[in-house]
């Protein structure tokens, strides 16, 4: 099957995220899972463990991921509040 480019609007953010071609990829296999899902491909699961990939590769531990999820939580439970 070949390759067809499509245009998807985003925001400014996400574009330049996107100029990365491992990054473009791996969402063009997250599009594809998420329209043409197949009894084994579950694509939020497909999203969990490509970002444990980059976190990874980033650097981040488990524990960094605990604190800024945290964070985030205790910043929209104030916001709410």
């Amino acid at each position: 099957m070949g390759v067809v480019m499509l245009e998807i609007p985003v925001d400014e953010g996400t574009a330049a995220a996107l100029a990365d071609p491992h990054r473009r990829d791996a969402a063009g296999e997250l599009v594809k899972l998420a329209v043409r899902p197949t009894a084994g491909n579950d694509p939020l699961a497909v999203l969990l463990e490509t970002t444990r990939r980059e976190a990874a590769a980033a650097g981040l531990t488990d524990q960094d991921i605990d604190e800024e999820l945290a964070a985030w939580k205790a910043e929209r439970s104030a916001l709410h509040n």
